[in-house]
């Protein structure tokens, strides 16, 4: 079954405790979405609550994926560019799915569904995102199209001896 996909959703308790949930699981299956495991919600929540002082002020949309069941299954969030000369493309931030879901093609999903909301929006024509290397995440965000532009060598330091590239990945939209 596939994830039904929502541009903006209403900002629910629901909603907030799914997404909480969601980024604790993907954190803590190694993910790479800003933490390192073991993680706890109340470690991430703060970071939530950024994202969402940023869609109130309108810099940032939300775009979540639900499952049969209307649970939060994937996200990512778009981050608008405030410069004038870059208000052309967008960010894409805390691009997960659900460690359950995972190799059902909800990723691929996600990121057309991006690239659909991206279109959307009105005046952008390219999508950037950063991804930590050395997981494989470049060559699956290749595959969906995006192609990589930049990559700041050992910038992410995940534990001490351990540093990764920061990887900059583009996709055009037009």
């Amino acid at each position: 079954m596939a994830l039904t996909f929502q541009v903006d959703p209403p900002v629910t308790p629901a909603l907030r405790d799914g997404i909480l949930r969601l980024w604790t699981d993907v954190s803590n299956a190694g993910g790479s979405v800003g933490f390192v495991p073991p993680v706890t919600p109340e470690v991430i929540r703060p970071e939530l609550v950024k994202h969402f002082v940023a869609m109130a002020e309108g810099r940032t949309r939300l775009l979540a994926g639900f499952d049969a069941d209307g649970n939060v299954a994937a996200t990512a969030f778009f981050t608008f560019n405030t410069h004038r000369l870059m208000t052309h493309w967008v960010w894409l931030y805390t691009v997960m799915v659900h460690p359950g879901h995972q190799g059902k093609g909800y990723g691929r999903d996600l990121l057309a569904a991006a690239a659909d909301a991206a279109r959307g929006f009105g005046g952008i024509e390219a999508i950037r995102l950063t991804c930590r290397g050395g997981g494989g995440l470049e060559r699956f965000y290749e595959s969906c199209g995006y192609k990589e532009v930049g990559r700041v060598p050992g910038a992410i330091r995940v534990a001490p001896g351990d540093d990764r590239d920061d990887v900059h990945l583009l996709l055009p939209l037009g």
